[in-house]
């Protein structure tokens, strides 16, 4: 299955500028069709040379109501595709075909109910529908040769579609998991309505990224500064089975890592599946520690990692001749950046991502075979090249490691209790079966001391924090409300097995005002 197959079959979503426009994107590809983001503004010749199969409208913050707002592009309407309008979309689509948009005093914004009239996108998913809401204005005149497909209380028409063309739109957000039919109704337009075939799953992916990956490099060697994270650890799996012996996987153990991380990325990729991935570790743990002694500044701490990591790399790369390949572990998500235009927020392609400069310092070209996909493709592709579950269901880890969750200045010893207080909490996240239900979960160094008693002795120990949260785009999260006697077993074993530490606190702080991680 080449890239020219599993891509023909594609979808274009137009973004004006919403919040859930890349959850629009990721239903179209959990429904087995691929698709990508662009923004409002794009030319109609660019338009008519992707050759979609359909394209959806994103919703927008805008209104329709204002003359200077955003529009769908020329051309969307001569493809003969079918053109599938959301909240924002819908009412662009109702106004440019000659129907009437208004604000409303009795805004939607929360749960709704549809009342279900039917019609070809919305036939047999139920009379009434649980949905989601989040507008202002409202459709109140449909616009010639559309009909009236749903409804609601506060918004008479809540979808519509053509009579004769396959034109829908819909004023709730299907997007979103509050959606009850959400997923039945975007499968029902990509497959149904547009045609597809449902090309876009796991296995396909591999064997094009496999394809693309030896027509690229041919016979150069290609280096990986292997993390351990789940991006790295796909993409060196990738290049296993697509080069072999060709790959270098560079895992610098920064002394900033979770405990035994370094044990547990040699035991996964020495010698996987049979296939080698001349994985050299590179131990730099003093060299890291050393040259953040006395830095408090939790930027300055980032710049010292970056910089170090940078030497190291290099130093190490030059090691190997033939090497002409950087891979790296870039996402989709890495490569759409939000762009401010005169209308506010649109998404935009970006020529390239890379991270620490080293493609410039080094001049070595970039092979990037996840940059088309979303953070849940990629774990399922890890599933499916045999990695571990347990590594590609890991929480997020920041690049500057246990850096920044020492508060202050780091020091070999508070780096030897952070990493088992950590551990502690971990272990017993998993023990409850736990640990998948919260999205984050870590443990922060704190430089201040507390008094606390063990046995008969007085302890005037360092405080840490627990932290765990929820969230579905790490944009926004709550903090995760765990038993309390999980949050007191931890606590106990933290207190009780650490010298170092004398109380244990939780953050009860959601996202925002604060953030996930403290620095």
């Amino acid at each position: 299955m080449s890239a020219a197959d599993i891509q023909t079959e594609r979808i274009l979503v137009i973004d004006f500028g919403s919040q859930t426009t890349q959850l629009i994107a990721r239903r179209i590809r959990e429904s087995g069709v691929y698709c990508e983001i662009h923004p409002f503004d794009i030319d109609s010749g660019f338009i008519k040379e992707f050759a979609p199969r359909g394209v959806v409208l994103s919703g927008g913050p805008e209104t329709v109501t204002d003359v200077d707002t955003p529009r769908i592009p020329d051309g969307v309407f001569d493809l003969g595709v079918p053109v599938l309008g959301i909240c924002y979309g819908m009412q662009a689509m109702a106004a440019q075909f000659g129907g009437t948009v208004q604000s409303s005093s009795e805004r939607e914004f929360g749960p709704a109910r549809v009342f279900n009239r039917g019609g070809p996108l919305l036939s047999g998913l139920g009379n009434e529908l649980d949905v989601w809401m989040s507008h202002g204005d409202r459709v109140t005149e449909l616009p010639p040769g559309f009909v009236l497909s749903a409804s609601t209380q506060n918004a008479p028409i809540g979808a519509m579609n053509h009579e004769s063309q396959p034109f829908f739109g819909l004023q709730f957000h299907p997007e979103v998991t509050h959606t009850t039919a959400g997923a039945a109704l975007f499968r029902r337009f990509v497959i149904e309505l547009c045609g597809c075939e449902g090309l876009w799953t796991a296995e396909n992916i591999i064997d094009d990224a496999v394809t693309r990956i030896r027509e690229k490099v041919g016979d150069d060697k290609v280096i990986l500064g292997l993390s351990g994270g789940v991006d790295s650890s796909v993409v060196a799996a990738l290049l296993a089975r697509a080069i072999g012996e060709q790959l270098v996987c560079v895992f610098v153990d920064n002394g900033l890592l979770r405990k035994n991380e370094r044990e547990e990325v040699e035991a996964t990729f020495a010698g996987k599946d049979g296939q080698s991935l001349n994985l050299v570790v590179v131990d730099a743990a003093n060299e890291f520690v050393e040259r953040l002694s006395d830095i408090g500044d939790p930027e300055e701490k980032r710049k010292i990692i970056g910089a170090a990591f940078i030497e190291v790399f290099e130093r190490e790369a030059k090691k190997h001749d033939g090497v002409r390949w950087l891979a790296q572990g870039t996402i989709y998500p890495d490569v759409i950046e939000s762009a401010a235009s005169k209308f506010g927020k649109a998404h935009v392609i970006k020529s390239h991502h890379n991270v620490g400069g080293l493609p410039d310092r080094m001049q070595l070209s970039l092979v990037e075979p996840l940059r088309e996909l979303f953070k849940d493709e990629v774990r399922q592709i890890g599933l499916a090249l045999r990695l571990p579950y347990d590594r590609v269901f890991r929480h997020p880890f920041p690049g500057p490691g246990l850096a920044v969750r020492v508060m202050g200045e780091v020091r070999q010893t508070y780096l030897e209790v952070l990493r088992e207080a950590d551990a502690i909490f971990l272990e017993e996240l998993r023990r409850a079966n736990l640990y998948n239900s919260v999205s984050q979960a870590f443990v922060v160094y704190l430089p201040v001391r507390s008094v606390g008693v063990v046995g008969d002795s007085r302890r005037y120990e360092h405080v840490v924090a627990l932290r765990a949260v929820e969230t579905t785009d790490f944009m926004t999260a709550d903090w995760a409300q765990l038993p309390h006697e999980l949050l007191g077993h931890v606590a106990n074993r933290i207190v009780n097995e650490i010298p170092g530490i004398s109380r244990v606190v939780y953050d009860v702080s959601s996202k925002p005002p604060a953030t996930i991680e403290w620095e």
